[in-house]
């Protein structure tokens, strides 16, 4: 032991778990939402204060401190009170069984909708989030919270139709938002007949690890975007097994660092 300071005990290597577990998923919820600078503000003021009024021996401020601790604590749950809720509506449609096979759904009924609006020659622009949330990119579009079906998404983007321009987000099984506004690429060597659904697709693959399936107006070709890569010209043997690959294998598990690496970078992108 040095200066009063020695390695916790079990009791203090539990509290430190829950403290981790507890800021990861902190962290996690308020990523990309418009509640993450504000939260950035607040966890900062706060430990400013802290530190302060302890580095400078501030019995009198401590002791405030320590008593508006429960008023701040009700000033956050009615801060971030959109963002408690939306988190809380995601646990609750976690599933613990039957993953797999609403995932192979969903594959279906993506193929389903894209190839009936491909051969009408209708447009579309469909994003499947994985495991960098995509709530910024929703919040710029209409929230929708339903089951995915061919049928409501092909309805979605037939001409004149309210949602019909834009992208849809599909987050946890479900369509989630649309009409959404995604980053257009940067990328100078795609070809100039790309129109503005194409590079879209891609800009958006490039800012998250997203699938994006791109339906062609003009030609009705569909295409995908992944990982700022985009793969034009696919039939639908070809397009179920790339989504089956990418979305039906188990994801790697996500390190504290990674998701506040991410957190940060949509800080940056919503200052």
């Amino acid at each position: 032991m040095v200066d009063g300071f020695g390695f916790p005990d079990l009791n203090g290597l539990i509290e430190v778990l829950c403290l981790t577990v507890m800021f990861y998923y902190v962290l996690f919820f308020f990523r990309g939402t418009r509640g993450a600078p504000v939260l950035a503000g607040f966890v900062l003021v706060f430990v400013v204060l802290i530190g302060v009024t302890r580095l400078f021996r501030l019995d009198a401020l401590n002791w405030l401190l320590g008593r508006f601790s429960v008023y701040l604590a009700a000033a956050f749950l009615i801060i971030f009170q959109p963002e408690i809720r939306r988190a809380l509506a995601e646990l609750g449609k976690q599933h613990m069984f039957g993953g797999r096979r609403a995932r192979e759904t969903l594959v279906d009924e993506i193929v389903q909708a894209v190839f009936l609006l491909a051969s009408r020659r209708i447009g579309a622009l469909i994003a499947v989030e994985r495991a960098i949330g995509t709530r910024a990119t929703q919040e710029s579009g209409i929230s929708v919270d339903s089951m995915v079906s061919a049928e409501l998404l092909a309805s979605v983007f037939f001409p004149y139709t309210p949602l019909h321009d834009g992208g849809v987000i599909i987050a946890n099984n479900r369509i989630v938002a649309a009409r959404c506004l995604f980053p257009l690429t940067q990328q100078t060597e795609l070809s100039k007949s790309l129109g503005t659904r194409h590079r879209a697709a891609v800009g958006f693959s490039e800012e998250t690890d997203a699938v994006v399936v791109v339906v062609s107006e003009e030609r009705g070709m569909v295409s995908v975007a992944y990982e700022g890569r985009l793969l034009q010209n696919l039939d639908e043997h070809r397009l179920r097994r790339f989504l089956a690959d990418i979305l039906l294998k188990p994801r790697p598990s996500r390190r504290f660092r990674d998701t506040l690496r991410d957190w940060l970078r949509s800080l940056r992108r919503n200052p």
